[in-house]
């Protein structure tokens, strides 16, 4: 697919990154911290949630590498 029909964007390309995140990137966040043993700090962002889930996938047994996120905007490439 080319870049311009991709529809994922960085997430430093958000219009809407620096609005708070959403309840279900929270959600999701949150059991991904649990699993991981982190806290979720207060406050953040769309962007630096989806960041922080992007990290986290990552680091998860259960989760790394397979690419598998909320339909809600939670993860990398889904958001506005």
């Amino acid at each position: 697919m080319s870049d311009a029909q991709d529809p994922s964007k960085d997430v430093e390309d958000w219009v809407t990154g620096d609005e708070p995140a959403t309840g279900p990137q929270l959600s999701y966040l949150r059991t991904l911290a649990r699993e991981a043993g982190e806290e979720v700090p207060p406050g953040l962002t769309k962007a630096e949630a989806s960041r922080m889930i992007d990290r986290l996938q990552g680091a998860s047994p259960r989760t790394a590498g397979d690419g598998d996120t909320p339909e809600d905007g939670a993860g990398r490439g889904t958001g506005p």
